[in-house]
């Protein structure tokens, strides 16, 4: 499997993917706003797109959709909630569908929170790869405010992303690593391994952009800590009635509450 992270340099900072097999040249687009750059990375490597693959529904993700599949002829795929909110959806997708492209194959999670119609994919490789839309950003998690739900973002951390395999590589949506560490620090201040992070990537050319793996989540991402006893201690100064021994799902909302606005 190839992958090419796909830099927009738009006002979403958003990321763009091509998923090549080395075998036989096929690609898929994964939410491929940025058409022209996908087009011209797709050329450059020789590579025919044969498919588009939509996270979800919002406009950053699909607004490419209409010309990449002019150009190429490619099928669309996308959650099988969304075929009234993303257009020509040739084939919807559940959990536990693979798709393929050439000789990878891609698993479907239905990974509901930042919208309710919104699936990664998880490559079956030896070294496994999330593509995770919006739903998990480096260092952060994604926003509910059009079309999600919170505790359905929690669910699908606790029961889902949290149960993959700690090497498995992050590929979000968009380049939102320096603003999430920061968060995790005003949350978290005695975290060294989120200050060591902040450090190395503040100045990173986002098209050279560091991949994490979910081991490393772990320790810098305030939405898997929810345990830590410095985080629930902050986070009682910006919720006074929260316990000292909250529930996980209790600090994950109020974590979400306060990114909200932060």
């Amino acid at each position: 499997m190839i992958v090419e992270q796909i830099w927009t340099g738009n006002a979403y900072r958003n990321f763009n993917y091509l998923i090549a097999c080395p075998k036989t040249g096929e690609a898929l687009a994964i939410d491929p706003l940025d058409h022209k750059k996908c087009l011209a990375t797709a050329k450059k490597h020789g590579w025919n797109i044969t498919q588009v693959l939509n996270t979800h529904e919002h406009g950053d993700h699909t607004g490419g959709n209409q010309a990449m599949i002019k150009a190429t002829g490619a099928k669309l795929l996308a959650h099988h909630l969304a075929k009234d909110k993303i257009a020509g959806i040739d084939i919807g997708l559940k959990a536990g569908d693979t798709v393929k492209v050439g000789s990878v194959e891609l698993l479907v999670l239905d990974t509901p929170g930042h919208t309710l119609s919104h699936i990664c994919l998880l490559s079956k490789t030896d070294t496994a790869a999330l593509f995770s839309g919006d739903t998990l950003f480096n260092a952060g998690a994604g926003n509910c405010h059009n079309g999600g739900h919170p505790e359905e973002l929690y669910h699908t951390f606790i029961t889902q992303l949290y149960q993959l395999d700690d090497d498995t590589l992050i590929y979000p949506g968009h380049d939102y690593i320096n603003n999430n560490l920061a968060f995790s620090l005003a949350r978290e201040p005695d975290n060294k391994d989120a200050q060591a992070l902040l450090d190395q990537v503040e100045q990173q050319d986002p098209q050279q952009a560091l991949v994490t793996t979910l081991g490393q989540e772990k320790k810098i991402n305030s939405f898997f800590r929810l345990n830590s006893p410095s985080l629930i201690a902050k986070l009682r100064q910006d919720f006074p009635d929260l316990s000292v021994d909250a529930d996980a799902k209790t600090v994950f909302l109020r974590l979400r509450e306060l990114r909200n606005h932060w």
